[in-house]
């Protein structure tokens, strides 16, 4: 069965087994749900306190290297399966301050508020449709032939580098829209205004980790610098590939708007199906992934605490199997590999390719 075929009784009915799966996990969270984030978050902070201990008081480069891995594990944790998963509202159930996503403030240069603007609403919501959805490509880089060629493209190679190694930086100033300064749709005085939150954060972060930390350190301040910075490039590095495995590589789908309007809740299910991928690894790879190794479950389910993807992944590919429906899974050198190809590949000027509704059918 085509992916494009999908009759609207198929849809339906698709919409309600997913909707099953939805339901019998949201009635059943509970105490092992809680048990679970509050854990991830006392590693992290041991994982933190070890990482800056050894780079303060330390002396030799393995005091160092230990150090900066520890810290680096500290902060992919806490920014993919702690804080991205705490701002999508995954544990609000448990009415934890500390857990609740109106309060929660992540260990990255990201406003958390701009973070759900651009992401939790724009992204889950417009996922893969060119021209709504600001994430696809980042604004900066073209990944599919129905993105129209700009000599600019040509730095695509570029571009990816510098965005894989200032990861955060580039997230975090998503929600600024400075295209549309550059464009001519905001003033400068409007692209100013968007900026602030973005302008405080970056503050907090750089004092912390540049200033208040090597100070404290006292001689040991130039290796807890670079130490700090190194953890925080790590983090980036991982966060981009994690999250290019799951939106970018050969085989997910881009979707016109046209195609989208009227959308049922099936048909938003289906897209996200077909928009995305999945990483195979271990259960520890999968938590230092935010679980986003499985970004099709994440993309159906996105206020669904993140540690229950695992258990139905299996559900959802039988899903996809009973209405033909493609279920990208693979390890992430192939996921990653066919990303690279992407970029290399749209550099160049292409035709574009003539997108058909991905949900419409007899």
């Amino acid at each position: 069965m085509s992916t494009h075929t999908l009759s609207r009784k198929q849809i339906a009915e698709l919409q309600k087994d997913l909707d099953v799966i939805r339901d019998e996990v949201m009635s059943s969270l509970g105490a092992r749900d809680a048990a679970h984030i509050r854990s991830m978050v006392k590693i992290a902070r041991g994982s933190a306190i070890a990482g800056r201990g050894l780079l303060a008081f330390g002396f030799d480069p393995i005091s160092f290297v230990l150090g900066v891995a520890a810290l680096a594990h500290a902060k992919i944790l806490e920014n993919m399966e702690i804080g991205h998963n705490v701002l999508h509202g995954q544990y609000d159930w448990m009415n934890d301050p500390k857990l609740n996503s109106q309060d929660y403030d992540w260990d990255n240069v990201c406003d958390s508020g701009m973070w759900k603007h651009f992401h939790n609403y724009e992204h889950h919501t417009y996922t893969n449709i060119l021209g709504k959805d600001r994430d696809y490509g980042y604004t900066i880089l073209r990944l599919s032939p129905e993105q129209k060629w700009h000599p600019l493209y040509l730095l695509n190679p570029i571009a990816n580098a510098v965005l894989a190694l200032a990861f955060e930086w580039g997230v975090g100033g998503h929600d600024v829209q400075a295209e549309r300064y550059f464009k001519g749709e905001m003033s400068f005085a409007q692209m100013q205004q968007r900026a602030k939150p973005f302008r405080r954060k970056i503050r907090k972060q750089l004092i912390k980790d540049y200033v208040l930390f090597p100070l404290l350190s006292f001689w040991n301040a130039p290796r807890v610098l670079l130490g700090n910075f190194l953890a925080n490039l790590i983090r980036n590095l991982w966060a981009y590939t994690i999250i290019f495995c799951g939106h970018f590589p050969e085989g997910t789908k881009v979707f016109r708007e046209e195609d989208c309007q009227n959308e049922t809740r099936g048909d938003w299910y289906v897209r996200q199906m077909i928009g995305s991928a999945n990483i195979k690894g271990s259960r520890w790879f999968h938590i230092m992934s935010g679980h986003l190794s499985h970004q099709i479950e994440h993309h159906l389910f996105p206020d669904m605490p993140a540690a229950r993807y695992a258990e139905i992944a299996p559900k959802v590919e039988a899903v996809c199997r009973k209405y033909g429906l493609p279920y990208n899974n693979a390890s992430i050198w192939r996921q990653y590999g066919t990303v690279l190809g992407k970029v290399l590949r749209h550099a160049l000027p292409s035709s574009p390719a003539a997108l058909k509704p991905a949900t419409s059918g007899a």
